[in-house]
Formats: structure tokens, sequence, C-alpha cells
């Protein structure tokens, strides 16, 4: 069962790029693609252990009101970070990198390789954590629920870096646009997190989901067959 919970953690990941990569009119090198994925996984590593830090002296608190704000706010940034990091240094030396909806792809797929890490510590550790008994019922609601939940965050989330960062690379480095756009997904993340505490439910953070998705398809449309 070990195998499966591997297999399912990295199948929600592949499907969204499968999706969004339909979106660019000229497709990325497959080398190129992968790198960026690795890269992703690896800033997932980063983002753990600085969370790890920021959770030491900001903890979150569901009773201290401004405690959990600061808490989902910080580690949301974290994360944002780490990704738009893991794409920024996946593309060095990339020739292929020549288009502005290059900069949504690129960010979109680091952001579900750090997805797909995650996703596989979600689904493997009831399986190496002593005393933890993981059977296929619940294995099949954790990665349903990170399809339409975590995993199409981070893509969203990402590819709205990735459409900002964009605008500065054709705005000849105004990384004001760059700086807008990891704020706008640390809010866009911080909200979707927000939503799971405070409802104890999926229905509204998946609709929340849902019409961010609407929005992201309308940038990846702006910048089909437009040269950076």
């Amino acid at each position: 069962m070990l195998f499966l919970a591997i297999f399912l953690g990295f199948l929600p990941g592949f499907a969204w790029l499968f999706f969004y990569m339909q979106e660019d009119p000229h497709q990325e090198p497959k080398r190129y693609v992968l790198k960026s994925l690795i890269f992703g996984m690896v800033g997932a590593i980063f983002a753990l252990a600085f969370e790890r830090i920021f959770n030491t002296y900001v903890p979150q608190d569901s009773h201290v009101p401004i405690l959990m704000i600061a808490s989902l706010a910080g580690l949301a940034l974290i994360e944002e970070l780490a990704k738009f990091g893991s794409a920024f240094f996946s593309v060095k030396k990339n020739q292929a990198f020549n288009e502005p909806i290059d900069a949504m792809i690129y960010a979109l797929v680091a952001s579900l390789g750090f997805a797909t890490l995650e996703n596989l510590g979600a689904l493997t550790s009831p399986f190496t954590t002593p005393g933890s008994l993981a059977n296929l019922s619940n294995i099949f609601q954790v990665v349903s629920f990170r399809f339409v939940g975590a995993t199409l965050l981070h893509a969203l989330t990402g590819a709205v870096i990735g459409y900002n960062w964009a605008i500065a690379i054709r705005e000849f480095g105004r990384w004001r646009f760059l700086v807008r756009g990891i704020i706008l997904a640390t809010i866009l993340h911080f909200i979707f997190n927000y939503l799971i505490l405070a409802f104890e439910s999926y229905l509204l953070p998946v609709v929340f989901l849902m019409i961010v998705g609407f929005f992201v398809l309308a940038d990846f449309e702006k910048f089909k067959y437009k040269k950076i």
C-alpha cells in the first residue's frame, strides 16, 4: 500500500501539469520542465526548514486571532518565496525561456513540484510514523482533497507569481510587479488556509480556488503568442 500512496502522491501534480501545459502554444523542452519540477521539490524542503524556525517564534493559536493570522500569513509567504526561488533558479541558462507565458509555466511547474513533495509527505507519513495505521479509504480521501485543494492552490499561486514575473521582465526589470505578484499569491494562499480553519469544510476553499482558476486561465490567454 505504501507504493500506492507514493503513486497517488505524484498523481495530482502531474495531472495539473498536463492540464496547464496545454496553455503553452510552444511546448517547453521536457528536460527543463523536469528540472523546474525537481527544483520545486527541493524548494519544499527548504520551506519546511524555514517554517519550523518560524513556528518557534510565531506559534499558531486559534484562540488568539492575531497569532493565527500572523502564523498563516508568515507560512504562506515562506512557501510562495520558496516556490518563486525554485522557478527562478531552475530557468538559469534556459534558452527556451523566451516568452512571457514561459514565466507562468515554469513558476507553475516549480509550484507543482513543491506540492508533489507535500503530497508525498502527507500520504506516506502514516506508513513511517510508529503506531499510525493507514487504510485505502483514508489515502483516497487525502489525495482527492489535495488534488482539488492544496495542489491546485500551489499551481494557481505559482501562476500568479509567474504572470507578474513576466510583466517585470517585459518592463525591463521593474521588480515591483514581481513583489506585487508574491504579495497577491501570499494573500490568496492565506485566504485558502483561513477558509479551511474557519469553516472546517472543503466546500468554500474549493469554490474559492475555482474562482481564482478562471482568472489564471485569463492570464494565460493574455500572454499567448507574446515574446519577452
